[in-house]
């Protein structure tokens, strides 16, 4: 049985280093951004419904996903064999991965485009132009993120670019909006060429805007302390059957053979289908979108 604690504590060590690799990745990708201070050309946007991972970041979420359920299949068959054939399934988290990092930085555009849409009515109130506002907004959200790869640093630069190079602010905007797959941008899209061809009060449309979206991160940060709690009792109330199991294997071995052999099998491969469900089941209920 000191397998299993052996592999328990190198599951926990690999978690640990693996974290500490993407801690180290994030401030050198920071520290070269403040060094070099690029900005995407025209040609090459962003695509924020598309993400490509790296070779890195595929073992990444192989080893997040394969490590886990490696230890946990040896803790329920106590075979190398079969607890490296159920760790195969950690080539098929990268593609979750991807969707994960994809929220992710739709979630960091969502919040960038209210602090943006606060500039802007900032700059208009003054009674500036639209365009003058958003060369005077991009000065001043260089000023809140200065790490020159924000996202809406970057697409307020490449607006401003093509407005500079003679293309309508409105093509500009809709382009910008039909990448970021946010229905507050669409919306605000349209309500601001409704306004350009009306005559509308564009600095109320963005004030109002603004504040919508405020509200709605209100209610999702209220949201996601509530379900707090629930999500912590979810993760042990799923994971004490298989410290239950582990625990019984190490210090009554004798009691736990019948379960290693037969229909022993069976029931353990039942018993990990119905904890998979599980945790599938309470990821659903706890990924609550505003």
């Amino acid at each position: 049985m000191r397998i299993i604690l052996i592999l328990i504590i190198v599951a926990i060590l690999s978690w640990l280093f693996l974290g500490y690799l993407e801690r180290r990745k994030q401030i050198v990708k920071s520290e070269s951004s403040r060094v070099n201070t690029p900005i995407a050309p025209i040609n090459q946007l962003i695509d924020y419904t598309y993400y490509q991972l790296t070779s890195k970041e595929k073992v990444y979420a192989i080893l997040m996903m394969a490590l886990p359920t490696f230890v946990i299949g040896y803790i329920f068959y106590k075979s190398f064999i079969l607890a490296t054939a159920l760790s195969v399934t950690g080539f098929l988290f990268p593609r979750v991965r991807k969707q994960q990092l994809i929220q992710i930085r739709k979630n960091k555009l969502y919040v960038q485009f209210k602090q943006a849409l606060g500039c802007l009515s900032s700059s208009m109130t003054v009674g500036k132009s639209i365009e003058t506002a958003f060369g005077e907004a991009l000065e001043d959200l260089r000023l809140l993120y200065p790490d020159p790869a924000c996202f809406i640093v970057v697409e307020f630069s490449i607006i401003c670019r093509k407005v500079e190079n003679g293309e309508p602010l409105e093509v500009a905007l809709k382009n910008f909006a039909d990448r970021s797959d946010l229905e507050d941008v669409r919306s605000f899209m349209d309500v601001f060429m409704t306004c350009k061809r009306t005559g509308g009060n564009l600095v109320e449309v963005m004030k109002r805007t603004a504040t919508v979206i405020g509200e709605k991160l209100e209610i999702s940060q209220d949201i996601s302390v509530m379900i707090a709690q629930k999500r912590f009792e979810s993760r042990v109330l799923l994971f004490a059957p298989i410290a239950i199991v582990a625990v019984l294997a190490f210090s009554s071995p004798e009691y736990m053979v019948p379960l290693y052999s037969g229909s022993g099998i069976v029931i353990m491969t039942v018993s990990l289908v119905l904890l998979g469900a599980c945790f599938l089941l309470t990821q659903k209920i706890m990924n609550i979108k505003v």
